[in-house]
């Protein structure tokens, strides 16, 4: 007989270091892990952020050479990378959520969590949405659009509801 985890789906959810997406994982663990125990929950957790790549185009000013301050660019990156997954582990543990697993991939978003979905045979992809408009999400792309049209698997894009003023 199959273990209980060979026998649980893989969920994936992205994460990047804004409210989004910290929303998006919290409704996730509200609505699919609260009422299970650690060894009977329904899926696998993994959750996978994506860190920038460092470009040096554009970085370069007069008498500046960009070089030099690529290892201060990549250093903060990698703290944003900790922080976003600390806070993510924090959010899970507050939740009793602890059978998590968490990857931390250099490059796009976009190609980044589309690669975990096929590398760990995820059946459901979890994003958050920002909310642009088409003007915005046309200029600086969507994550949340590009994996729903080429993730090999279900995607949920959980919106956070815009707060009354």
């Amino acid at each position: 007989m199959a273990t209980t985890t060979e026998e649980k789906s893989v969920m994936v959810v992205g994460i990047e270091d804004n409210q989004h997406s910290f929303y998006a994982l919290e409704w996730t663990l509200d609505h699919f892990f609260k009422n299970y125990s650690p060894s009977n929950s329904p899926f696998k957790l993994v959750i996978v952020h994506a860190k920038p790549t460092p470009s040096i185009i554009g970085l370069a000013g007069p008498g500046m050479c960009s070089v030099d301050i690529l290892p201060a660019i990549e250093a903060d990156l990698k703290k944003i990378a900790a922080r976003v997954m600390e806070k993510a582990m924090e959010i899970c543990h507050a939740r009793n959520v602890n059978d998590v697993k968490v990857e931390v991939v250099e490059g796009d978003a976009r190609h980044v969590l589309c690669e975990a979905v096929e590398k760990l045979h995820a059946s459901i992809l979890v994003v958050g949405c920002h909310g642009y408009g088409v003007i915005k999400r046309t200029v600086l792309g969507s994550v949340s659009d590009y994996c729903a049209h080429h993730a090999h698997c279900s995607v949920m894009i959980v919106k956070k509801p815009k707060t009354k003023s």
